[in-house]
This record gives C-alpha cells, sequence and structure tokens, in this order.
C-alpha cells in the first residue's frame, strides 16, 4: 500500500483482512483434479484431469518430487499452479507421489527411489499415453534421482529431463558447510546418531530446516502482509506457502544417511559417479543420452546456481544442455509468482523443443548455455 493509502487501496485492504479473519484465508487451496492410475507402496501416479478441450501435446510430463516435501509444491495454489500451467499448454501431465514416511521405512536408501520408484513410475506413465516416451520435470532431489535413474536405466522410455533447484556440487552449498565442519570434527558421529535414533529426519525438523534458509521471510512476514495488506495475490501467496510448510514429511533413514555423508561430507555427486551401495555398480551422469535443462533460482541458498550449473559439466553424452536463472529462492524458483512468466515457460519452450525432435536420428552433442 501506499504511505497515504488511497479509498481502493483501504477498501481492498478491509476486504482481505475480514477474508483472512473471519473466512479462512485468501487463498484458493483446492487441488486440480487428478485421478491414481497406478499404486504400490511409497509409489502413487496420478494423472492431471484437463480442465477443458485442450489440445494434447505428443509427449506427456512428469512431475518428480523430492523427498519429505509435499506434492503440493507443483499444484500450490488455483492461479499460481504449475500443474494448472501445464495441463492449459495441453501436456498429459502426470504427478509421482511416495506418501507419508514412518520409522518402518527406515531402511529405504536411494537406491530403492532411483532404481525401483521412479523407473516403475516413469514406465506406467508411457504406457497410459500409449507408450510415448516421458519428459521429466524434477524439482530439488527431484530432478536429482531423474537424472540417476536415466543414467542408471538407458531402457527407460524418457525423452527430456528438466531439473529446477538442483544441485549437484554440494561445496558450493553454503549453507551445508558448517554440516560439514561439525562432521569432520565428529568423524559423522553426530549426524549418523541423531537419523539412526529417529528413523531419519522427523518432519518438524525438515521443516525447521527448510523455514531456516529463508529466516529473513520470516522474520519481516508480519511487516510485509501489513504493507501489502491491499494486495490480494501477494497474501494468498504467503499463506500457500504456509500450507505447503505445514506439509512437509520426514526422511526416511537410510537415505538421510546417504545424502548426509555421500552428498553434504564427501560431494560424491560432484565428479557424475555415485555408488547407491545395492551391489548394482556405480551410476555415472555421462550415461545420461536425452536433452536436460536446469534452472536455478536467483536467491536460492540450498541450492545456489553454481551448485546448479555444475550439472553441465557432468553430461558429456547428453545431446542439449540448457542452463537457466529465475528469479526466487529454493521454492520460489519453482512456484512463486512469477515463475509462469519464466520457470515455467523455459521449460515449456524446452519440452515442445524436445518433443519435437524425439524421434529425430541421433546427432553429435550440443550444448546451450544461457
Amino acid at each position: 500500500m501506499d504511505v497515504i493509502p488511497s479509498p481502493e487501496q483501504l477498501g481492498n485492504a478491509a476486504a482481505n483482512a475480514y477474508d483472512m479473519v473471519f473466512r479462512g484465508g485468501v487463498a484458493d487451496l483446492r487441488r486440480t483434479p487428478a485421478r491414481i492410475i497406478d499404486e504400490e507402496p511409497k509409489r502413487v501416479v496420478y494423472r492431471y484431469l484437463p480442465q477443458h478441450d485442450e489440445p494434447q501435446h505428443d509427449l506427456p510430463v512428469l512431475f518428480v518430487p523430492p523427498l519429505a516435501a509435499p506434492t503440493i509444491s507443483f499444484d500450490l495454489r488455483r492461479g499460481c499452479s504449475m500443474a494448472e500451467h501445464f495441463i492449459a499448454m495441453g501436456h498429459p501431465t502426470y504427478l509421482v507421489e511416495y506418501g507419508s514416511i514412518a520409522f518402518s521405512d527406515r531402511d529405504l536408501g536411494l537406491e530403492f527411489w532411483v532404481r525401483d520408484v521412479l523407473p516403475n513410475a516413469i514406465r506406467t506413465v508411457s504406457e497410459d499415453a500409449g507408450g510415448k516416451p516421458v519428459q521429466l520435470l524434477g524439482w530439488c532431489l527431484g530432478g536429482i534421482m531423474s537424472l540417476l535413474a536415466v543414467a542408471g536405466d538407458s531402457s527407460l522410455p524418457v525423452a527430456s529431463v528438466a531439473a529446477v533447484a538442483s544441485p549437484f556440487d554440494f561445496t558450493r552449498v553454503r549453507l551445508a558447510a558448517p554440516i560439514r565442519v561439525a562432521s569432520n570434527v565428529t568423524n559423522g558421529f553426530l549426524g549418523t546418531a541423531l537419523y539412526r535414533t529417529f528413523g531419519g529426519a522427523p518432519a518438524p525438523l525438515v521443516k525447521w530446516a527448510f523455514q531456516l534458509t529463508s529466516i529473513d521471510k520470516y522474520l519481516t512476514k508480519p511487516l510485509a502482509i501489513a504493507t501489502h495488506l491491499d494486495d490480494r495475490d501477494f497474501l494468498a501467496q504467503i499463506e500457500a506457502v504456509d500450507h505447503f510448510m505445514a506439509h512437509m514429511h520426514a526422511y526416511p533413514g537410510r537415505t538421510m544417511g546417504q545424502l548426509y555423508h555421500r552428498f553434504f561430507r564427501v560431494n560424491d555427486l560432484a565428479d557424475g559417479t555415485l555408488d547407491l551401495g545395492d551391489g548394482e555398480g556405480e551410476i555415472e551422469l555421462a550415461d545420461v543420452r536425452v536433452p536436460v535443462m536446469a534452472v536455478a533460482g536467483k536467491t536460492d541458498v540450498l541450492a545456489p546456481r553454481e551448485a546448479v550449473f555444475h550439472l553441465g559439466s557432468l553430461l558429456p553424452s547428453a545431446p542439449e544442455v540448457r542452463i537457466e536463472t529465475a528469479p526466487g529462492g529454493h521454492l520460489g524458483v519453482l512456484t512463486g509468482r512469477s515463475a509462469a512468466a519464466t520457470t515455467w515457460t523455459w521449460i515449456d519452450e524446452f519440452f515442445a523443443d524436445t518433443a519435437a525432435t524425439a524421434s529425430r536420428p541421433a546427432r553429435a552433442p550440443l550444448r546451450v548455455v544461457a
């Protein structure tokens, strides 16, 4: 609002305040309609239902969320939903969901998600779409797991991969520096003891860690609300993000241990190879042979641009690699209010280009860096 609000601003502010206090909020948090097409333990695959008679593109899109974060990250609120956007653009759009994590799931490691959950979800989507190859869109760890799954199984029907806010060089993640120092001092004992005691990372701890990455916004949120009380869309975004934060899941113990030791402590992923410890040998990102796009957030402290863009040096066999920087932090780059004009549009164009060339003969590697 202006320093001296206009009558219109005062009226809007009053209406918004009334809805926030007496009507439960200003955000439309209804989920985009979807139906289950496959359901197994820790793997539920949904197909979003087109709202109108949108033309359907040839290739399906599968949203791949990270562990612990709720899948509403791809469907944050009406008017700011990646699911709505891709449906409106005519993509057959799918989502894989892992469900809640219990103490009994503590033995599930990255190999379970990379070699079992995602490959089966990808094949399910391809089959549902008439055997067409799938375009993967992963956020954070979801982007990392997507690329590891593609690298580990060349038979997967995948046309391209877009990774948003997915770090591949954890030495560039400044927020992780204290973790590395503490783990080196204790030889990893402190972190190991914690995730073994709790069977992983409990949901409240995950929520607290996520909030810590944007602590300045949480401290200034009351002032931001007061100064934008007339801006309904601004208030709706804050409300939707709070709703997202309230639905965090836990990390299973073995997966948390692998992330702690392999990624944060010794930065295994930075050389493009990863041994999941399942006896199947190393996965090499050099085996990714489909086009890839990486998008980093300008103010993302969990996945800084340098950590995300490191992926470009790990994909010598990919026919094309595009890298972009969009406004926003870790969640904002995926589904902030400016994402529709940046991240979503770039990915949509990337998918359209790769869909058009998916059936053409292979060509020499080409790297496009923006």
